[in-house]
């Protein structure tokens, strides 16, 4: 391999573990660090032992299932691992972006020569922090039966009065926006999200890594039933991200040099090639059409480019799927069929979805999948609220030195794609055309209320809300038998919030 360059300066993964722990109710349950510990023990036997021990990179993602670990995985992971990284962090915040900006960052500092053995991190104990709460207090609600927490942090307070808090609120909005923008109907859409779904299902149920290996038909993912009930339309409980796990993953990065000298075998190396990362604005209300995220496109075009491969060379696909909206997006930038194989873990509904680790279980599957068959993996990471992107390759096929540490911010490129953002009118009174909706129910399946995002005649936007007992306007909305987007009707002031009204 003397053609590649300095060995030193090329990195590679040669390590990864997942950890599933089913027991985890009341308890016996491990918390998030005993997940971290466990998976990253996991990476170093994969590895062939040994390695973990040198680790002087540490990268953690930050979890919520335990707010007191916050600030503290950092020195629990090194105490309990018996290792003294040089640099260290723990994202700020739990988006699903967060384990490939990561491990491109580590790619980085193997790359730069400032490290040697990284370690990329997370786990979520969504389960036992549940089984404890309600252990504590048997009448609690438990977090851990939504989709997702709502402790996510929120920014905004028109969101807050609307209750466009979690991601669950937010998704459909871009949903409901995207299919008239691709030409279909409300009936075509959920089509296409059953075939994506069932074909995750599938893949989840011959993975020993995911959280439920029951395969679900199309049918039974799109029809709302007594175990898949609505949650936001057109959304129910099997399109979503089941935040009910007890997972942690974790893989171990270093470089060609360092892994041939430990004897690791060839073939059991898989190399990191560069990746790209763009964001939308921080609100999702801040966006200039809720049907496209120019940050997606950049993110995974640039990280094609980069490499100098096309979608056609890639054999194995992990399209970010916390909800239908994101992978029916990153197959069209990518120009795949619905049918195509987009998962390689299972999805975040049937593989799991531990918050923002997702994409670490994800990097785990793409190198064991890669060991067995196949050069190219392509991993797309959506997070936050379909705000923050991050793709990368991973590939047998040998990088060459000088190819990190890498630049991969191409926010100035999303930016000259992204058109003017209009201005949201919070206090709206008259006439308006809906740019995209949703409709909330609650656990029994009854409507809690809809969302309107419109647009006034002088081209601004604004939100409202659609009462529960109008159910004149939830059927329009819901029923199928005209697309909502783009009709007339009026908004009306009451109190601190708008009101919708079909006309």
């Amino acid at each position: 391999m003397d053609h590649l360059g300095d060995l030193t300066r090329i990195p590679v993964i040669v390590g990864c573990g997942q950890v599933n722990d089913r027991a985890g109710i009341g308890a016996e349950g491990l918390d998030s660090l005993g997940l971290m510990i466990a998976a990253a023990r996991a990476a170093d036997q994969d590895a062939g032992d040994g390695l973990l021990a040198q680790t002087d990179w540490l990268g953690v993602v930050h979890q919520l299932s335990f707010p007191q670990l916050t600030g503290k995985l950092v020195s629990g992971l090194s105490d309990a691992l018996g290792i003294n990284p040089a640099n260290a962090r723990e994202t700020a915040s739990p988006t699903g972006d967060s384990p490939i900006l990561l491990i491109n960052e580590a790619a980085n500092a193997i790359g730069s020569g400032s490290a040697k053995v990284a370690l990329i991190i997370g786990g979520e104990a969504l389960r036992t922090a549940a089984g404890r709460r309600a252990e504590a207090a048997p009448l609690a609600s438990a977090n851990a039966q939504e989709p997702y927490p709502r402790r996510l942090p929120i920014h905004s307070d028109i969101r807050m009065r609307y209750g466009l808090i979690t991601p669950t609120d937010i998704y459909p909005l871009y949903e409901n926006a995207a299919r008239p923008a691709y030409g279909q109907t409300l009936a075509e859409g959920q089509v296409e999200t059953g075939l994506i779904w069932a074909n995750m299902s599938r893949v989840a149920a011959r993975n020993p890594a995911a959280w439920i290996q029951k395969p679900r038909s199309a049918a039974e993912i799109v029809e709302p039933s007594e175990d898949n009930r609505p949650i936001a339309f057109p959304y129910n409980k099997f399109m979503v991200a089941n935040a009910s796990v007890n997972q942690g993953a974790g893989v171990i990065v270093t470089s060609l040099s360092i892994a041939l000298k430990a004897g690791i075998p060839e073939d059991q190396i898989i190399f990191i090639g560069p990746g790209g990362a763009a964001h939308e604005d921080e609100n999702p209300l801040h966006r200039a059409d809720f049907a496209s995220s120019p940050s997606a496109q950049v993110s995974i075009r640039r990280t094609l480019s980069l490499n100098g491969l096309l979608a056609k060379d890639i054999d194995h696909f992990e399209l970010y799927s916390c909800f239908p909206s994101a992978p029916k997006m990153a197959r069209r930038i990518l120009g795949l069929p619905a049918n195509a194989a987009m998962t390689v873990v299972g999805g975040l509904t049937f593989g799991g979805g531990p918050i923002g680790n997702y994409m670490t279980h994800a990097a785990a599957c793409m190198v064991d999948t890669l060991r067995l068959s196949g050069t190219h993996g392509l991993l797309f990471a959506n997070g936050g609220y379909g705000t923050h992107n991050h793709t990368i390759l991973f590939t047998r096929q040998p990088q060459k030195a000088g190819t990190f540490p890498q630049d991969f911010d191409y926010q100035s490129e999303a930016e000259d794609l992204r058109g003017s953002v209009p201005v949201m009118l919070e206090v709206y009174s008259g006439p308006a055309k809906i740019e995209t909706y949703t409709v909330f129910y609650d656990r029994m399946g009854a409507v809690r209320h809809g969302i309107v995002i419109a647009r006034i005649p002088s081209g601004q936007r604004t939100i409202a809300k659609v009462m529960s007992e109008d159910m004149e306007c939830i059927s329009a909305l819901t029923s199928g038998s005209a697309e909502p987007v783009g009709i007339t009707g009026s908004i009306r002031r009451d109190g601190d919030i708008n009101i919708w009204h079909s006309t």
